[in-house]
């Protein structure tokens, strides 16, 4: 048997310990057990391994070892009567292995569990990031800016809700996969987006909430390849590629436009604009593969002045049909001033904010300042940023409209 260290098996409880997990929580059916279960299959693997070798199957071993070790423990609180064998599957194996079989429709099973839309949106948040990537419940208030506590509630709930109201712990049928899937997809394009678009608190912290998103959807695609997955995946790295490109240097917001496409992540371009190919190739289209199509364009030009707006545009037509919104009108608006001068898009953009759609959206006073800017319409400028400045709370966003502002004289 290979010789076991304390960094080989820190590395296999980086690389297993959420797949073990999924398991235990189908085999014990409670996640508390599991947890707990996980722990002592890892002492017990610091212990015995360095003596005796790594084991050929390491999560088959350490799958049999905890889920003995948790019914030895119910056994011992004298609780193990009361222990519903028929629900929680004890019965198992002597083979190790066979314990394991399932393990891919086991971590399918997690995400689908923690994303149900039975949960409130931010439990669903915070519970996939805590059981399906193993962050820290510290790790996670930190990134999102709520009190430890909280959010440690938060996850208690959750896991108590999916014990109450007894949701099944299982991938969706064919007939419920559409609706159940994109509960998944918006939850880890959520987290993708709170570690992209924030720019405040502990940026290393943000960072890996959106390498977690990205992991997510890799892990989607890896066990359900369907084009709404494929093109989440897409999207997010082809938003990422342009992550170290966003913020100069002073930590300053620099604007798609004005971005060192240099600085780009070539190699999540690489790999996300196959993806867009192939769910068109497929030709079953939704909203998320359109979004990647247009982020597609955006990577694909070479300067700010070669981008294809028209293409960009007749992406956001379709995409209105298919998902109407205030916001996307918003991006379509100003992608047609980019194609047709800053009048033609403020005769678009003003309606959907003196209607009261987008009254409360900082972006949106934002592009109109930006416009009103660009026509050397100074007053109306300055309205508009104050606005947006009013509604923005982002501090790099905020310095940015302050330096707009203040150049307005």
């Amino acid at each position: 048997m290979p010789e076991a260290t304390a960094g080989s098996i820190e590395a296999i409880y980086r690389r297993e310990s959420r797949a073990v997990l999924a398991t235990l929580i189908r085999l014990l059916g409670d996640f508390d057990v599991a947890e707990e279960a996980l722990h002592e299959a890892f002492r017990a693997a610091l212990e015995r391994w360095p003596r005796e070798g790594l084991p050929d199957k390491p999560r088959a071993w350490l799958v049999s070892a905890g889920r003995f070790k948790a019914i030895d423990a119910l056994r011992r609180a004298a609780r193990f009567d009361a222990f519903d064998e028929g629900r929680h599957d004890v019965g198992g194996t002597d083979d190790p292995s066979a314990e394991a079989d399932s393990v891919e429709d086991d971590r399918l099973r997690l995400v689908f569990t923690c994303c149900h839309p039975a949960l409130a949106s931010d439990a669903q948040v915070a519970l996939t990031l805590r059981e399906v990537c193993g962050l820290a419940t510290e790790d996670i208030a930190a990134a999102f800016l709520t009190p430890a506590p909280t959010l440690a509630q938060r996850i208690v709930r959750a896991k108590a809700k999916i014990r109450d109201a007894g949701i099944p712990y299982e991938v969706p049928t064919a007939n419920e996969l559409p609706q159940r899937l994109d509960s998944v997809l918006r939850v880890i394009y959520l987290v993708f987006n709170e570690g992209y678009s924030a720019h405040s608190g502990d940026s290393l912290l943000r960072h890996e909430l959106s390498n977690e998103a990205i992991r997510l959807g890799r892990l989607l695609v890896e066990l359900l390849p369907e084009p709404e997955a494929l093109s989440l995946l897409a999207l997010m790295l082809l938003q990422d590629s342009r992550r170290d490109a966003r913020m100069s240097a002073e930590g300053e917001l620099v604007l798609l436009e004005d971005q060192d496409r240099a600085r780009w992540n070539h190699a999540q371009i690489a790999e996300g604009l196959p993806l867009v190919e192939r769910v068109f190739r497929d030709g079953r289209i939704g909203p998320y593969a359109i979004q990647a199509a247009i982020a597609a364009v955006h990577a694909q030009a070479a300067t700010a002045d070669a981008t294809d707006w028209a293409q960009i545009i007749g992406l956001y037509d379709v995409l209105l049909r298919v998902h109407p919104s205030p916001v996307i009108a918003l991006n379509r608006a100003v992608a047609v001033a980019m194609r047709d001068g800053a009048e033609t898009g403020l005769a678009l953009i003003d309606p959907l904010i003196i209607s009261g759609e987008l009254a409360d959206y900082g972006l949106a006073h934002a592009a109109r300042a930006d416009l009103y800017r660009r026509l050397d319409r100074r007053e109306e400028a300055r309205e508009a940023y104050v606005a947006a400045l009013a509604l923005t709370r982002q501090a790099a966003e905020r310095r940015f409209l302050e330096d707009r502002l203040a150049a307005l004289g």
